[in-house]
């Protein structure tokens, strides 16, 4: 193993440990909120992922989860709680973060992520060697992507 993918798994191994942003959405007035449940059934991965928004800036102002399932998938969500957390993302950078990851996720290991982008989530590009655990890293993406959907139905 090199030491850039020990460093990866020290990544994944700490955010599953210790996650970031696994607790209930905080309510904030005036925000739009979203929620949505994704579930993973070739495994049993599960996790309940909300967001908070400004209707005027769309900006994404919180970001909160709950879920259970392998080490890949929780630390997953947790590295997407930091990256929201760590930036002032407005929807459309949010949604251009999950392209990029989708993308990174599915290039089985090809071509290099962009880790201004993609921040610790890069760690996760070994996952995409081993499709049955593509759906595993994708869960909390998927999750919050379906969550910007529904607050963008909200702002129409």
């Amino acid at each position: 193993m090199s030491a850039l993918d020990g460093l990866y798994q020290e990544v994944i191994l700490d955010h599953s440990k210790r996650p970031i942003g696994k607790r209930d959405l905080e309510s904030s007035e005036g925000n739009l909120t979203a929620s949505h449940h994704e579930f993973n059934p070739s495994c049993g991965d599960e996790i309940d992922l909300s967001i908070s928004v400004d209707p005027e800036t769309g900006l994404v102002t919180d970001l909160a989860w709950q879920g259970q399932g392998c080490s890949i998938s929780m630390a997953s969500a947790s590295i997407l709680s930091q990256l929201l957390r760590d930036e002032d993302l407005t929807m459309e950078e949010a949604q251009e973060r999950i392209n990029a990851f989708r993308e990174m996720i599915q290039a089985r290991g090809e071509g290099e992520p962009d880790e201004d982008l993609l921040g610790d989530a890069v760690a996760l590009q070994g996952v995409s060697k081993f499709v049955m655990r593509v759906k595993c890293a994708m869960l909390g993406w998927v999750a919050l992507e379906a969550d910007l959907r529904q607050v963008e139905a909200q702002r129409s």
